[in-house]
């Protein structure tokens, strides 16, 4: 189901709200931030957030800039301090959607470290995978007559820097849209043939246990525009 598109930045759509938390679904393309990795980008989900509320904001998880999905904010300062807490444990489950090349496995445990792009560090690093749906279109690519890919659920026990694009990469089924970690001639290809510039991760759930009454807060959004797009031409045929 689609929702706002990367082109209309306001309204966010709002996914969940409470005194202290609010969750929007992010488009694909926009940055959480200010970034001065990304100084062609006028317009940041805080500052759209903020202005959308009328209150100050706080980002209490990241999201790529590519990625779209469930971003969650918390609008006071005591529940960013709470909610960094728990990110930083293990308490917090999210669920991402990713359409990837070739053929997946039905399930598969990736249990490989990866070292943090910032720092240096060598960190351990596991992603549960379950593929959802696999298609083989008639688009040739390189000597094969036809492309195969895969809708894939993947689960992170772990929280480090891009890992599940790195996760992916590593097990030769690249997401598609992903740079510098995926297959450019694939890339390549999605923007010739689909017009598509956009990375195909969407952010599907985020649960958690809200630190003040305990309850368990599960937290969905619909497809951006973009990935239902591209889901539709490679598996709604």
């Amino acid at each position: 189901m689609p929702t706002t598109s990367p082109n209309e930045s306001l309204p966010l759509s709002i996914l969940y709200q409470s005194a202290d938390l609010v969750a929007i679904n992010k488009p694909h393309g926009l940055l959480v931030h200010r970034s001065p990795m990304a100084s062609d980008a006028s317009e940041f989900a805080v500052q759209l957030l903020r202005d959308q509320l009328g209150q100050r904001v706080y980002p209490v998880h990241r999201l790529d800039r590519k990625t779209g999905g469930v971003l969650l904010f918390a609008l006071t300062e005591a529940m960013n301090s709470l909610m960094q807490q728990q990110f930083m444990g293990s308490d917090i489950e999210k669920t991402y959607l990713a359409i990837v090349r070739g053929y997946t496995p039905d399930e598969l445990v990736i249990d490989y470290a990866l070292r943090n792009d910032e720092t240096g560090v060598v960190q351990d690093a596991v992603t549960n995978l379950k593929t959802l749906q696999r298609t083989e279109i008639p688009l040739p690519f390189g000597k094969h007559p036809t492309s195969r890919y895969s809708l894939v659920e993947l689960t992170p026990t772990t929280g480090r820097m891009h890992q599940l694009r790195k996760h992916m990469a590593h097990i030769l089924h690249p997401i598609i849209g992903d740079r510098p970690h995926g297959c450019n001639k694939q890339n390549k290809l999605f923007k010739e043939q689909f017009a598509m510039n956009t990375m195909l991760l969407h952010a599907q759930q985020l649960e958690f246990t809200h630190p003040i009454t305990s309850d368990r807060i599960t937290i969905s959004a619909p497809w951006q525009t973009e990935f239902e797009r591209i889901w539709g031409e490679l598996f709604g045929k």
